[in-house]
């Protein structure tokens, strides 16, 4: 079982909501955090609350992947080698896709997805290298399952972070380092606060912000769950190796009618000319899966 103590950890987006939930969590299990977020502001906050010899912040955009080297630097040079990493920052813009620009898919984009990807191409060669082991939790959400018309360029990149954190499952297991996919609904947090962050350079042809839209937006986030249960929900599936983590157990049943949905539009089609060709491609391609699946739930 994995265990926390003495272990350094990383965590984008700590200076508020569930980052913030999940350094706490580690600090409580004996694990040394490094806090990054873009809002130096929600650092030095975090840090007051968290009061722990522990603990540093490091002011990072995510989009950056110099910034990302230099953080990682810092964070080791500090704390020791991380080998505990939480790619959770992430933004919003509630809009559909046909109504965005360039600008907006690229602040997104850079955000959620290249976010991510840039957390581990930094930190997962060092885990290695390292020969620690570890675990890596990619912040997705329901969102990576669910879709509206709205918010159409966050669906894109959490379905994309869902893809990229199974893949990699399977290529780290072999080296004792385990993925998981964090999946929450609504949280208690500041996302709805997206547009504060927004760099100037892709602002151009950003909508006006609507200040009536935030506060409604703020009004149902303070039903969002705590990050605090978040995260000892998280922490808990790491132990047990799972890796989707849905903190939020009610969209069970909704998850259930849309694969259903999904497997009812198949169709019994008849055989065509290169059909058992190919189903003796795919068989293997069948069994190579199960493998990789098999060796990750078992790494532990």
């Amino acid at each position: 079982m994995l265990n926390f103590e003495g272990r350094t950890a990383f965590v984008t987006g700590g200076g508020n909501g569930i980052g913030l939930g999940l350094a706490r969590a580690l600090l409580a299990r004996g694990a040394k955090v490094a806090i990054a977020d873009i809002r130096e502001d929600a650092i030095h906050t975090a840090l007051k609350t968290l009061d722990n010899q522990h603990v540093i912040g490091i002011p990072l955009d995510v989009a950056s992947r110099s910034g990302f080297a230099d953080a990682a630097d810092e964070a080791e040079r500090a704390l020791g080698p991380i080998s505990l990493l939480f790619n959770n920052a992430g933004i919003n813009l509630f809009q559909t896709i046909d109504e965005s620009s360039f600008d907006d898919w690229d602040w997104v984009m850079g955000v959620n997805l290249h976010g991510v990807i840039n957390g581990v191409m930094t930190f997962v060669p060092r885990m290695k290298a390292a020969g620690l082991g570890g675990y890596v939790v990619n912040t997705a959400s329901m969102a990576s399952f669910l879709c509206g018309g709205a918010p159409g360029i966050y669906n894109t990149t959490k379905f994309a972070v869902r893809g990229m954190s199974e893949s990699l499952r399977y290529s780290l297991a072999p080296h004792d380092i385990g993925v998981s996919l964090l999946c929450p609904g609504l949280v208690k947090s500041h996302i709805y606060a997206s547009d504060e962050v927004r760099p100037a350079t892709l602002s151009e042809n950003a909508k006006p912000v609507d200040g009536n839209a935030v506060a409604r937006l703020a009004q149902i986030h303070e039903f969002g769950m705590e990050p605090d249960v978040i995260a000892a929900r998280t922490l808990e599936a790491m132990q047990e190796n799972r890796f989707h983590i849905f903190p939020h157990p009610e969209f069970q049943d909704e998850l259930r009618v849309v694969f259903d949905e999904i497997l009812a539009d198949f169709r019994p089609y008849p055989a065509d000319a290169g059909h058992d060709q190919r189903v003796g491609f795919e068989q293997m391609r069948r069994e190579s899966y199960a493998k990789a699946r098999k060796a990750a739930r078992e790494r532990a």
